[in-house]
């Protein structure tokens, strides 16, 4: 397919596609997919190689928040039967990031509801980065906080964190129809902050809330203009009790589809799976580790995600090896210049850049942190009959119960 050999020439290039291009590879049909996946695999091949980067979370404060993101089960008015509790304290959260290490996890992900963190709040987190890398200096700490203010992020820094993330979710266009108590130029604000603060800026989708294919390509494109270094892929988990608890639009050829485009938008970026994995690529999760190169291992905020063990048999099964804690994620040029993920030179971006969310804060809807048991997979229900092509698989969708703000071992 002459599409996809073009797109393979401008990924091994750092080049843009063009929205057409994007939009055609979200348009290929089912007969076409192992070619597109085959295509977007040489590119993550050849900047990323065969391994995978753990992500851990820890939800230090669940519920409660003010917001009103309408995918996101902690939102202001959400019904939704998730674990409500403050702030853990720094031991705690340390204890919960040391489970998620010792189970392969190369970067621990310090998620708080809210709208953003206050002075006080970002020394509470500050005493939980230091705690952590008390315990194990090489870990990485990406702080995801909810808006920030001036001056926050360099605070965070001087505290160790490594990474800040907040996602932009869907398009500048429909943002309002999702969200109405804070705009997508807060968010786009917020990556940019963490940007002049001198830390890796982390900042993703959630696709399945209704978005068209043109949504899709523009948020990938803002994302190329804004150049995190990591962009979280998360698919829509219909938690009951949120506004969007019926929408069911994904399946997981259209969950590759999605993965594939932002890997040509963004080759050379650290694309990672994120919330809804389990729930909606289903028995297709190792075809998506040929087009991302990172996972959550584990479970989510509120939700709960495949058992962390078979996330490292899966891993090892489909052909691939979890990156150590001494390996260096993102390519050369992007390490040592700043980078993009576009073709404007050496040193340069994907935007106007040289160097992910929730409620507020959260990867919900999304995201991210907790357990299930060491034999469970995604969601403690069994289906009652054979699954059928293009059903709501409720079934896949548990609520956290333990892990991080519970007395039960977490899944890692």
């Amino acid at each position: 397919m002459d599409l996809l050999n073009t797109l393979v020439d401008k990924g091994l290039r750092r080049e843009s596609p063009t929205r057409e291009e994007a939009l055609a590879v979200l348009a290929t049909s089912d007969d076409d997919l192992l070619d597109v996946v085959a295509a977007a695999g040489k590119v993550r091949r050849h900047w990323f190689g065969r391994r995978v980067k753990l992500n851990y979370l820890v939800n230090l404060k669940s519920g409660l928040c003010p917001e009103d993101c309408s995918y996101c089960s902690q939102r202001l008015g959400s019904k939704a039967e998730i674990l409500k509790y403050t702030w853990l304290k720094p031991d705690q959260a340390s204890q919960a990031a040391a489970a998620g290490v010792a189970g392969g996890a190369k970067r621990v992900c310090l998620v708080a509801s809210g709208r953003g963190p206050t002075d006080r709040d970002v020394d509470r987190v500050s005493d939980t980065i230091k705690a952590i890398k008390e315990q194990n200096e090489a870990v990485e700490v990406c702080a995801c906080l909810g808006l920030l203010s001036d001056g926050q992020a360099e605070r965070l820094r001087e505290a160790g964190a490594d990474a800040y993330n907040h996602n932009l979710n869907t398009s500048e266009a429909t943002y309002g129809d999702i969200t109405t108590t804070h705009t997508y130029a807060d968010r786009v604000d917020t990556v940019n902050k963490a940007h002049a603060a001198g830390l890796s800026a982390c900042s993703g989708l959630i696709a399945g809330m209704g978005e068209s294919d043109e949504d899709l390509v523009d948020v990938v494109f803002s994302l190329r203009e804004l150049d995190p270094d990591s962009v979280p892929v998360n698919f829509l988990i219909p938690m009951e009790g949120t506004p969007l608890a019926k929408e069911w639009h994904l399946t997981p050829q259209r969950c590759l589809r999605i993965l594939a485009m932002t890997r040509f938008v963004c080759p050379d970026v650290e694309v990672r799976i994120a919330g809804g994995r389990e729930v909606h690529l289903r028995t297709m999760q190792p075809l998506a580790l040929h087009l991302a190169n990172s996972i959550f291992l584990g479970d989510y905020l509120t939700s709960e995600g495949q058992a962390g063990r078979a996330d490292l048999e899966m891993i090892a099964d489909a052909g691939f090896e979890v990156e150590g804690a001494g390996e260096v994620t993102l390519p050369e040029h992007r390490v040592a210049g700043r980078g993009g993920c576009g073709s404007h030179g050496e040193g340069g971006g994907c935007g106007s850049h040289g160097e992910s969310g929730g409620c507020g804060s959260s990867h919900e809807g999304g995201s991210v942190c907790g357990s299930v048991p060491a034999e469970g997979g995604c969601g403690s229900a069994a289906p009652a009959g054979p699954a059928v092509a293009g059903e709501p698989r409720t079934d896949l969708v548990a609520v956290r119960r333990r892990g991080a703000g519970t007395d039960l071992a977490p899944n890692a």
